[in-house]
């Protein structure tokens, strides 16, 4: 059950667009025994059915501009080729602070830097 409910949540997050790698990977770190690099091995693949639903809904809405999504999505794919080839060789306790740090820096800014 408590696995049904990190992954409700996740799921909320990641369909506004938020990202739910943000709930789901603390989560699971609080609350299994999985390693960092096992956690963001299952958001990678929890992320994929997620965001097909998130994508049908977007686009019924109009809400994507394809010409500035395909330029987005390669630059995605190169930082993804190197970020997973950092990811598999980096500490994994050098990773779980490095994403902390990450998410605390998201955290700050949105606090603090105004956005209409």
């Amino acid at each position: 059950m408590k696995l049904f409910i990190i992954g409700f949540f996740s799921g909320i997050v990641s369909g506004m667009g938020i990202g739910g790698g943000t709930i789901l990977i603390p989560s699971l770190i609080l609350f299994t025994q999985l390693t960092q690099k096992q956690t963001q091995g299952i958001n990678l693949i929890v992320f994929i059915p997620i965001s097909i639903v998130a994508l049908i809904v977007h686009y019924i809405n109009k809400n994507i501009e394809f010409k500035l999504a395909f330029l987005i999505i390669i630059g995605g794919i190169i930082g993804a080729l190197i970020g997973s080839s950092i990811a598999v060789k980096i500490n994994p306790n050098i990773l779980k602070k490095l994403f902390s740090i990450l998410l605390l820096c998201i955290g700050i800014s949105e606090l603090f830097i105004k956005k209409e």
